[in-house]
């Protein structure tokens, strides 16, 4: 799995967790909706680690929690 299917797959289980949309997310973090679809949908290979630290803080946990989960392990590339 690649690292950006990952953070895909870390972002959505806290979604889920919280009950929360993509859209509730975006508003309350402040990133624009369409940044959260298209990391959510692994469109670009990349994103900035200031987002994926944007989306933990907005959810309550640190970037050490958020890539302490299983998920990670299964990253190759």
């Amino acid at each position: 799995m690649k690292l950006i299917e990952a953070v895909s797959k870390r972002i959505e289980k806290l979604l889920d967790e919280r009950g929360w949309t993509q859209y509730e997310l975006s508003k309350q973090s402040g990133i624009p909706r369409p940044t959260i679809n298209l990391l959510v949908r692994c469109v670009n290979s990349t994103t900035k680690i200031d987002i994926v630290y944007q989306i933990a803080a907005t959810m309550g946990i640190s970037l050490k929690e958020f890539f302490d989960d299983p998920i990670f392990d299964e990253v190759t590339d």
